[in-house]
């Protein structure tokens, strides 16, 4: 049975493109097409879709109203069709945090390339939001969220004396940012140094690790070469780039560059995992969570061979159990731990 899918954006060009695109895939059908929230809701009375592909600014209602809307009353898996731009990046991270379970970026030049060279991604993108698990979500998360604006500033110059004992990899894909989120947000900044590879476009990743310190104890940032695996940090991979674990004398630093995909990712999972395997063996801890494909598994793999503590998200509290499930068919999770269970496992 194919999975329908209902398109909501104002641009008439970007509605024919998705069209076209969407509908070339055999398990894909674009039952409507519409230009914003309140056609959508006419349309949705009909025929419920099963994935909704939004646009963000939009006449009448905006896409965060509707989406918030949308999942506190019949949840739906949206994957949010956003600008590039930084207020696109922005806005998109908020409707991550409003339920939405993917991001799927348009430059704002040169749109209908664009998606034409990227359909295959796209198709990928639908398939895994079909096979979302969700829940009701209160209608205003932002309310409910503790901002923390006053951190202590680390003592990177001592953690330099020291070494670093042990160190965690985490790797996650679609519906990773709520589950990082549910993670981060009960860790102390005594946890062990952890790196993280969340799949996520460029130019979001830096405004989605600022996001997640604002709302945590530990300190979150976007990776960059150099930086240090201390306790109380968090690294997230740019998008863009792939991150790898290096060991420099007592300390593990991280390193950030550009390559091909892989897995058809950059960042990818596998890339941190494997330098994980060779750089610090038994002294870290690897957890693969929610996500689309297999990307991370074979890394996985290669850290328990290592002699590493590995871990999959359960079925249960995964968004999509695609990652995980690889990981688990492939013998690489010694442990399969709830989303619940992950923030004590970090904290050592």
């Amino acid at each position: 049975m194919a999975i329908n899918v209902l398109v909501v954006d104002d641009s008439a060009v970007v509605r024919q493109v998705l069209r076209e695109v969407l509908g070339e895939a055999p398990d894909i059908n674009v039952y409507a097409a519409v230009s914003d929230p309140i056609f959508a809701m006419q349309k949705m009375q009909q025929e419920w879709p099963d994935v909704i592909v939004l646009d963000i600014e939009m006449p009448r209602m905006d896409g965060l109203t509707f989406l918030r809307q949308l999942m506190s009353e019949r949840p739906t898996p949206v994957i949010i069709c956003s600008s590039l731009a930084e207020k696109g990046a922005e806005l998109s991270l908020q409707a991550l945090a409003a339920g939405a379970i993917d991001i799927f970026t348009k430059p704002q030049l040169g749109v209908k390339d664009f998606l034409l060279d990227a359909k295959q991604q796209f198709w990928n993108s639908v398939r895994g939001a079909a096979s979302a698990r969700l829940t009701k979500r209160a209608a205003e998360p932002q309310a409910n969220k503790k901002e923390i604006t006053h951190k202590p500033v680390h003592a990177d110059l001592v953690s330099m004396t020291s070494t670093t004992d042990r160190i965690s990899v985490i790797g996650t894909s679609t519906g990773g940012t709520q589950a990082l989120e549910t993670i981060l947000v009960n860790l102390s900044r005594t946890c062990p140094g952890i790196a993280v590879v969340q799949h996520m476009p460029e130019k979001f990743t830096a405004a989605f690790a600022k996001r997640l310190d604002s709302v945590c104890e530990v300190d979150v940032k976007e990776a960059e070469t150099g930086d240090r695996l201390i306790p109380g940090r968090v690294l997230i991979a740019p998008g863009g780039h792939h991150l790898e674990i290096q060991r420099s004398g007592a300390q593990y630093i991280a390193k950030v560059f550009r390559g091909p995909a892989v897995n058809r990712h950059c960042p990818s999972v596998d890339v941190l995992f494997r330098s994980a395997a060779r750089a610090a063996g038994r002294n870290v801890t690897g957890i693969i969570m929610t996500g689309m494909g297999d990307d991370g598994a074979r890394g996985l793999l290669e850290m328990r061979q290592a002699g590493a503590r590995t871990i999959a998200q359960d079925e249960a509290s995964c968004i999509v159990f695609g990652m995980p499930k690889e990981a688990i068919n492939l013998g690489a999770a010694k442990e399969i731990l709830s989303l619940t269970q992950i923030p004590a496992v970090l904290e050592g």
